[in-house]
Protein backbone atom coordinates (compact mmCIF):
# COMPACT_ATOMS: atom_id res chain seq x y z
CA UNK A 1 0.00 0.00 0.00
CA UNK A 2 2.86 2.39 0.84
CA UNK A 3 4.45 1.74 -2.54
CA UNK A 4 1.21 2.53 -4.36
CA UNK A 5 0.75 5.69 -2.34
CA UNK A 6 4.28 6.78 -3.18
CA UNK A 7 3.70 6.10 -6.87
CA UNK A 8 0.44 8.02 -6.75
CA UNK A 9 2.14 11.01 -5.16
CA UNK A 10 4.98 10.90 -7.69
CA UNK A 11 2.57 10.90 -10.63
CA UNK A 12 0.58 13.76 -9.16
CA UNK A 13 3.82 15.71 -8.74
CA UNK A 14 4.77 14.94 -12.34
CA UNK A 15 1.47 16.33 -13.63
CA UNK A 16 1.82 19.42 -11.48
CA UNK A 17 5.38 20.00 -12.72
CA UNK A 18 4.64 19.56 -16.43
CA UNK A 19 1.22 21.17 -16.16
CA UNK A 20 2.77 24.58 -15.67
CA UNK A 21 3.61 24.53 -19.38
CA UNK A 22 0.23 23.23 -20.60
CA UNK A 23 -2.24 25.88 -21.75
CA UNK A 24 -5.65 26.15 -23.35
CA UNK A 25 -5.72 27.40 -26.94
CA UNK A 26 -8.85 29.36 -27.85
CA UNK A 27 -8.66 28.92 -31.59
CA UNK A 28 -11.97 27.32 -32.57
CA UNK A 29 -15.63 27.77 -31.70
CA UNK A 30 -16.92 26.54 -28.33
CA UNK A 31 -14.27 24.03 -27.22
CA UNK A 32 -10.67 25.11 -26.60
CA UNK A 33 -7.87 22.73 -27.48
CA UNK A 34 -4.63 22.19 -25.59
CA UNK A 35 -1.16 23.55 -26.22
CA UNK A 36 2.30 23.49 -24.68
CA UNK A 37 4.35 26.58 -23.88
CA UNK A 38 7.39 25.16 -25.67
CA UNK A 39 9.78 28.09 -25.54
CA UNK A 40 9.55 31.62 -24.23
CA UNK A 41 6.63 33.20 -26.03
CA UNK A 42 6.11 30.14 -28.27
CA UNK A 43 3.15 27.77 -27.90
CA UNK A 44 2.81 24.52 -29.86
CA UNK A 45 -0.60 23.01 -30.56
CA UNK A 46 -2.17 20.74 -33.17
CA UNK A 47 -2.97 22.09 -36.61
CA UNK A 48 -6.28 20.24 -36.95
CA UNK A 49 -7.72 21.86 -33.80
CA UNK A 50 -6.70 25.41 -34.76
CA UNK A 51 -9.69 26.48 -36.85
CA UNK A 52 -8.96 30.20 -37.11
CA UNK A 53 -5.99 32.41 -37.87
CA UNK A 54 -7.10 35.51 -35.98
CA UNK A 55 -8.54 36.40 -32.57
CA UNK A 56 -6.66 33.56 -30.88
CA UNK A 57 -5.93 33.66 -27.17
CA UNK A 58 -3.98 31.48 -24.77
CA UNK A 59 -5.36 30.70 -21.32
CA UNK A 60 -2.73 29.74 -18.76
CA UNK A 61 -3.25 27.39 -15.83
CA UNK A 62 -3.76 30.41 -13.54
CA UNK A 63 -6.51 31.75 -15.79
CA UNK A 64 -4.60 34.55 -17.51
CA UNK A 65 -5.60 35.23 -21.15
CA UNK A 66 -2.83 36.20 -23.56
CA UNK A 67 -3.32 37.12 -27.25
CA UNK A 68 -1.51 34.90 -29.75
CA UNK A 69 -0.67 34.99 -33.45
CA UNK A 70 -0.08 32.08 -35.82
CA UNK A 71 3.61 31.78 -36.69
CA UNK A 72 3.09 28.80 -38.99
CA UNK A 73 1.34 25.51 -39.61
CA UNK A 74 2.48 22.09 -40.75
CA UNK A 75 -0.40 19.75 -41.64
CA UNK A 76 2.13 16.99 -42.38
CA UNK A 77 3.01 16.63 -38.70
CA UNK A 78 -0.27 18.19 -37.45
CA UNK A 79 1.61 20.92 -35.62
CA UNK A 80 0.93 24.64 -35.40
CA UNK A 81 3.09 27.27 -33.73
CA UNK A 82 1.73 30.37 -32.00
CA UNK A 83 3.60 33.44 -30.78
CA UNK A 84 2.34 34.73 -27.43
CA UNK A 85 4.69 37.43 -26.22
CA UNK A 86 2.98 37.79 -22.85
CA UNK A 87 4.17 34.39 -21.61
CA UNK A 88 7.22 33.99 -19.40
CA UNK A 89 9.84 31.32 -19.94
CA UNK A 90 8.38 27.83 -19.56
CA UNK A 91 9.60 25.58 -16.77
CA UNK A 92 9.82 22.39 -18.83
CA UNK A 93 12.10 19.39 -19.15
CA UNK A 94 12.03 17.16 -22.20
CA UNK A 95 12.43 13.39 -22.40
CA UNK A 96 14.30 11.59 -25.16
CA UNK A 97 11.82 9.35 -26.98
CA UNK A 98 14.64 6.91 -27.73
CA UNK A 99 14.76 6.06 -24.02
CA UNK A 100 11.09 4.99 -23.91
CA UNK A 101 10.18 1.33 -23.70
CA UNK A 102 6.96 -0.61 -24.08
CA UNK A 103 5.06 -0.51 -20.83
CA UNK A 104 6.58 2.68 -19.45
CA UNK A 105 4.01 4.68 -17.51
CA UNK A 106 3.03 7.96 -19.18
CA UNK A 107 0.35 10.60 -18.73
CA UNK A 108 -1.51 12.81 -21.17
CA UNK A 109 -1.82 16.32 -19.76
CA UNK A 110 -4.41 18.64 -21.28
CA UNK A 111 -5.92 22.03 -20.72
CA UNK A 112 -7.72 22.50 -17.54
CA UNK A 113 -5.52 21.16 -15.90
CA UNK A 114 -6.52 17.54 -16.57
CA UNK A 115 -4.72 14.26 -17.10
CA UNK A 116 -5.15 10.62 -18.11
CA UNK A 117 -2.88 7.73 -17.19
CA UNK A 118 -1.61 4.90 -19.36
CA UNK A 119 1.46 3.21 -20.76
CA UNK A 120 3.47 3.13 -23.96
CA UNK A 121 1.64 0.54 -26.03
CA UNK A 122 3.67 0.83 -29.24
CA UNK A 123 6.96 2.46 -30.15
CA UNK A 124 9.19 2.17 -33.20
CA UNK A 125 11.45 4.18 -35.46
CA UNK A 126 10.89 6.95 -37.97
CA UNK A 127 7.60 6.98 -39.84
CA UNK A 128 5.77 9.14 -42.35
CA UNK A 129 2.22 10.38 -41.83
CA UNK A 130 -0.55 10.07 -44.39
CA UNK A 131 -0.03 13.80 -44.97
CA UNK A 132 3.65 13.34 -45.81
CA UNK A 133 5.20 14.54 -42.55
CA UNK A 134 8.35 12.87 -41.23
CA UNK A 135 8.12 11.84 -37.55
CA UNK A 136 11.30 10.76 -35.74
CA UNK A 137 9.63 8.02 -33.66
CA UNK A 138 6.27 6.29 -33.76
CA UNK A 139 4.81 6.58 -30.26
CA UNK A 140 1.35 5.30 -29.39
CA UNK A 141 0.43 5.76 -25.74
CA UNK A 142 -2.44 3.87 -24.15
CA UNK A 143 -3.98 7.04 -22.74
CA UNK A 144 -7.35 8.68 -23.28
CA UNK A 145 -7.19 11.66 -25.64
CA UNK A 146 -10.32 13.39 -24.39
CA UNK A 147 -12.02 16.21 -26.27
CA UNK A 148 -9.66 19.17 -26.12
CA UNK A 149 -6.61 17.04 -25.26
CA UNK A 150 -5.03 17.21 -28.73
CA UNK A 151 -2.12 19.62 -28.58
CA UNK A 152 -1.39 18.75 -24.97
CA UNK A 153 1.70 17.02 -23.60
CA UNK A 154 2.61 13.40 -23.12
CA UNK A 155 4.84 13.21 -20.04
CA UNK A 156 6.83 10.48 -18.36
CA UNK A 157 6.70 9.55 -14.69
CA UNK A 158 9.26 12.26 -13.89
CA UNK A 159 7.15 15.01 -15.43
CA UNK A 160 9.36 15.41 -18.50
CA UNK A 161 7.60 16.19 -21.77
CA UNK A 162 7.87 13.39 -24.32
CA UNK A 163 5.99 15.21 -27.07
CA UNK A 164 2.67 16.56 -28.34
CA UNK A 165 -0.44 14.35 -28.37
CA UNK A 166 -2.73 14.34 -31.40
CA UNK A 167 -5.75 12.41 -32.60
CA UNK A 168 -5.33 13.83 -36.10
CA UNK A 169 -2.64 11.56 -37.55
CA UNK A 170 -3.95 8.05 -36.95
CA UNK A 171 -7.39 6.48 -37.18
CA UNK A 172 -6.39 3.77 -34.74
CA UNK A 173 -6.08 6.14 -31.80
CA UNK A 174 -3.97 9.00 -30.56
CA UNK A 175 -0.24 9.23 -31.23
CA UNK A 176 2.49 11.46 -29.87
CA UNK A 177 4.77 13.65 -31.98
CA UNK A 178 8.14 13.37 -30.17
CA UNK A 179 9.94 16.44 -28.88
CA UNK A 180 12.77 16.09 -31.41
CA UNK A 181 10.29 16.35 -34.27
CA UNK A 182 8.48 19.23 -32.57
CA UNK A 183 11.74 21.16 -32.19
CA UNK A 184 12.60 20.67 -35.86
CA UNK A 185 9.18 21.80 -37.03
CA UNK A 186 9.10 24.75 -34.61
CA UNK A 187 12.46 25.98 -35.91
CA UNK A 188 11.28 25.88 -39.53
CA UNK A 189 7.88 27.41 -38.84
CA UNK A 190 9.38 30.28 -36.87
CA UNK A 191 11.85 30.91 -39.66
CA UNK A 192 9.70 30.37 -42.76
CA UNK A 193 6.09 29.97 -41.64
CA UNK A 194 5.84 26.58 -43.32
CA UNK A 195 7.67 23.27 -43.73
CA UNK A 196 8.88 22.90 -47.31
CA UNK A 197 8.33 19.54 -49.00
CA UNK A 198 9.04 18.33 -52.51
CA UNK A 199 6.26 17.93 -55.04
CA UNK A 200 5.73 16.07 -58.31
CA UNK A 201 2.11 16.93 -58.98
CA UNK A 202 0.84 13.39 -59.62
CA UNK A 203 -1.71 11.06 -58.07
CA UNK A 204 -0.53 7.45 -57.80
CA UNK A 205 -1.16 4.07 -56.30
CA UNK A 206 1.05 0.96 -55.99
CA UNK A 207 0.82 -1.82 -58.58
CA UNK A 208 2.55 -5.16 -59.04
CA UNK A 209 3.81 -6.35 -62.42
CA UNK A 210 2.96 -9.68 -63.97
CA UNK A 211 5.86 -12.13 -64.03
CA UNK A 212 6.66 -11.48 -67.70
CA UNK A 213 6.85 -7.69 -67.30
CA UNK A 214 8.79 -8.01 -64.04
CA UNK A 215 11.32 -10.15 -65.86
CA UNK A 216 11.81 -7.81 -68.83
CA UNK A 217 11.76 -4.57 -66.83
CA UNK A 218 13.80 -5.72 -63.88
CA UNK A 219 11.24 -4.31 -61.43
CA UNK A 220 8.52 -6.11 -59.49
CA UNK A 221 6.16 -3.14 -59.59
CA UNK A 222 5.92 0.55 -58.91
CA UNK A 223 3.53 3.48 -58.66
CA UNK A 224 1.03 3.92 -61.47
CA UNK A 225 0.17 7.52 -62.36
CA UNK A 226 -3.59 8.07 -62.14
CA UNK A 227 -3.56 11.86 -62.51
CA UNK A 228 -1.04 14.51 -63.44
CA UNK A 229 -1.38 18.20 -62.70
CA UNK A 230 -1.13 20.24 -65.88
CA UNK A 231 2.05 22.28 -65.75
CA UNK A 232 3.26 20.43 -62.64
CA UNK A 233 6.83 19.15 -62.24
CA UNK A 234 6.05 15.62 -63.47
CA UNK A 235 3.99 16.92 -66.41
CA UNK A 236 6.82 19.23 -67.45
CA UNK A 237 9.24 16.30 -67.21
CA UNK A 238 7.16 14.19 -69.60
CA UNK A 239 5.34 11.89 -67.17
CA UNK A 240 1.86 10.93 -68.39
CA UNK A 241 -1.16 9.13 -66.97
CA UNK A 242 -0.64 5.36 -67.10
CA UNK A 243 3.12 5.51 -66.56
CA UNK A 244 4.42 3.34 -63.73
CA UNK A 245 7.19 5.01 -61.74
CA UNK A 246 9.69 2.35 -60.68
CA UNK A 247 12.67 4.29 -59.32
CA UNK A 248 13.67 7.76 -58.07
CA UNK A 249 17.36 8.64 -58.40
CA UNK A 250 18.17 4.93 -58.49
CA UNK A 251 16.01 3.95 -55.51
CA UNK A 252 13.23 1.46 -56.27
CA UNK A 253 9.66 2.59 -55.58
CA UNK A 254 7.17 0.05 -54.23
CA UNK A 255 4.77 2.27 -52.28
CA UNK A 256 3.91 5.94 -51.75
CA UNK A 257 6.11 6.16 -48.65
CA UNK A 258 9.18 5.33 -50.75
CA UNK A 259 8.53 8.36 -52.95
CA UNK A 260 7.59 10.72 -50.11
CA UNK A 261 10.80 9.83 -48.30
CA UNK A 262 12.72 11.10 -51.33
CA UNK A 263 10.83 14.39 -51.56
CA UNK A 264 12.34 16.28 -48.65
CA UNK A 265 12.65 20.03 -48.68
CA UNK A 266 16.30 19.73 -49.73
CA UNK A 267 15.16 18.32 -53.11
CA UNK A 268 13.17 21.40 -54.14
CA UNK A 269 14.57 23.00 -57.29
CA UNK A 270 16.87 20.07 -58.00
CA UNK A 271 16.60 17.66 -60.91
CA UNK A 272 16.02 13.97 -60.28
CA UNK A 273 15.94 10.99 -62.60
CA UNK A 274 12.70 9.03 -62.65
CA UNK A 275 12.59 5.62 -64.27
CA UNK A 276 9.19 4.52 -65.47
CA UNK A 277 7.56 1.74 -67.43
CA UNK A 278 5.46 2.85 -70.40
CA UNK A 279 4.05 0.34 -72.86
CA UNK A 280 6.27 -2.39 -71.46
CA UNK A 281 9.45 -0.35 -71.94
CA UNK A 282 11.65 1.20 -69.26
CA UNK A 283 12.24 4.91 -69.83
CA UNK A 284 14.16 7.57 -67.91
CA UNK A 285 12.98 11.18 -67.55
CA UNK A 286 14.45 14.12 -65.65
CA UNK A 287 12.09 16.07 -63.39
CA UNK A 288 12.81 19.29 -61.52
CA UNK A 289 11.21 18.90 -58.08
CA UNK A 290 8.74 21.60 -57.12
CA UNK A 291 7.51 22.73 -53.70
CA UNK A 292 4.25 21.34 -52.43
CA UNK A 293 1.59 24.07 -52.35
Amino acid sequence: MAILQELSNDLAAAVERAGRSVVAVNGRPRTPSSGVHWRKGVVVTTDHTLRQDEDITITTTVGTNVPAKVAGRDPGTDLAVLRADGLDSPDSEFANAASLKLGHIVLAVGRGLSASLGAISSISGEWRTWRGGAIDHFIRPDVSIYTGFSGGALIDAHGRIVGINTSGLSRGGGVTVPATTVNRVVDELLQRGRVARGYLGVGMQPVRFAAALAGTSGFGGGLIVLSAEAGGPADKGGVIIGDVLVSFDGKALSDIDDLQASLGGDRIGKTSELKLVRGGQVLAVNVTIGERP
